[in-house]
């Protein structure tokens, strides 16, 4: 199959800044892409008009005045990103498609090219905006927005010495910084119509600077880097109220704890994890990170086992059984309340695909760092079709991954998956990863 491509909306600043074409950014950038097309991806590069659409847009304005409508002045900004799209096509001309994309209500033929070149297309769209066309159109989940600026600020940093830089934000926030009306000529870290669009369709927008390619390949490999993300939701405590786990705003998680046969389902689940955790770890003391609603630290128990919980959603600890409250604790996984080697047994079940991937490193050596003996995660993966099936789209999946990518983590951090015999169901049906303790 074929990979998803991964839309990039270069600023047109980055192409042709005020002293004229950035040729040592381009070479850069061109050895970028190469490479990544060498290991398989697949790109929809949008430039932008930057600077010298502007500089067009003023000379027009100083000698027509206002005789020139925002048509007029939005057409020459057009015409600066084809102009700055040929160039960039012209570089990649062994891999992009024959012809510059500038129309956005037709499909290409995107099975021969792994680079496709983009430019805009008409008065009142932005090229953000065809950018978010081209990621709802082609089912891509995320697009990079590369800029001269290194991340969104809560206000103009060259006005306001008090602005707040944002690594991570939701549409929602975003949108009340940027706006709702579009004009020829504005200058704002993503378009406003743009960022209406790229909410509807749940897409994950990253911001940063162009020019740092270092920076922009740690987005690649999953690791901690400078920039904002913009995501359909805000990745905290908040988001996992009411709202998610009954349906509400966004509806993944409907009935988790009021439809009867839903809770009968998770019930049967763990009692089937807390037996067979039992039956094979026999451990003295466990803890289960993201314990939802304690259910398997409550069977645990009655199977003997001194079991405890840790879980972020406030909501979910108010749904516990009575008899089990006391042994559960609301906290994170990026900080586990515990001292070291509190518990012979530590245990994850679909906790991890929520994690950013760039904190999943902490996560896992949190996890590690208060078991004894073994830590047990269960993780959503690409190959787990049949829960992809029956349970739909989870927008707060972050970090979804095939078993591999998981092997090759492990091995990175140093831990070694268990010799011990802990089966699993099939691989399309659940994903197992029993390891043992770092020393």
């Amino acid at each position: 199959m074929k990979k998803e491509f991964i839309i990039i909306s270069l600023g047109g600043s980055l192409i042709v800044p005020n002293g004229g074409i950035n040729t040592e950014f381009l070479k850069k950038f061109n050895d970028f892409i190469r490479k990544h097309v060498s290991l398989g991806k697949r790109f929809f590069i949008v430039c932008g008009g930057g600077r010298i659409a502007r500089h067009y847009r003023d000379a027009g304005q100083a000698v027509m005045g206002k005789k020139l409508t925002d048509d007029d002045l939005d057409w020459l900004g057009v015409h600066a990103t084809r102009i700055n799209a040929h160039l960039l096509r012209t570089i990649f001309k062994d891999l992009a498609h024959p012809r510059v994309i500038d129309k956005y209500d037709v499909k290409y033929d995107t099975d021969t090219y792994p680079v496709i070149i983009c430019s805009g297309w008409k008065p009142g769209w932005s090229t953000d905006y065809n950018a978010v066309l081209l990621a709802r159109d082609y089912k891509s989940k995320t697009l990079i927005n590369l800029s001269n600026i290194d991340m969104v600020y809560d206000k103009d940093p060259a006005k306001f010495k008090d602005a707040t830089p944002i690594e991570r934000t939701s549409w929602e926030y975003f949108r009340t910084l940027v706006g709702d009306v579009w004009n020829p000529g504005l200058n704002t870290p993503f378009d406003p119509i743009a960022s209406k669009l790229a909410q509807k369709i749940g897409l994950t927008v990253v911001v940063l600077r162009g020019d740092n390619l270092e920076n922009l390949e740690k987005v690649f490999e999953g690791k901690k880097f400078t920039g904002t993300v913009i995501a359909p939701f805000q990745i905290d405590a908040s988001f996992y109220n009411q709202a998610y786990f009954e349906g509400g705003k966004s509806g993944e998680r409907k009935g988790y704890t009021t439809d009867s046969f839903v809770k009968f389902r998770r019930i049967l689940r763990d009692i089937y994890r807390a037996i067979k955790i039992k039956l094979l770890l026999n451990p003295k003391t466990l803890l289960d990170v993201g314990c939802g609603t304690g259910q398997m630290v409550y069977f645990l128990r009655l199977l003997g086992v001194e079991a405890q919980g840790l879980e972020i959603s406030q909501y979910l600890l108010s749904k516990a059984r009575p008899q089990v409250k006391k042994y559960l604790k609301m906290g994170n996984i990026m900080s586990l309340p515990y001292k070291d080697s509190s518990f012979e047994v530590v245990t994850t079940a679909d906790v991890l695909e929520h994690v950013p991937t760039e904190d999943l490193k902490v996560a896992v050596l949190e996890c590690n760092r208060v078991a004894q003996k073994f830590v047990l995660h269960k993780i959503f993966t690409t190959e787990n079709q049949w829960i992809k099936h029956f349970h739909g789209p989870d927008i707060s999946h972050v970090s979804v991954f095939g078993k591999n990518w998981w092997y090759k983590f492990w091995k990175e951090l140093n831990l070694k998956p268990a010799e011990k015999f802990y089966p699993s169901l099939p691989v399309f049906m659940e994903t197992l990863f029993l390891l043992e303790k770092k020393k």
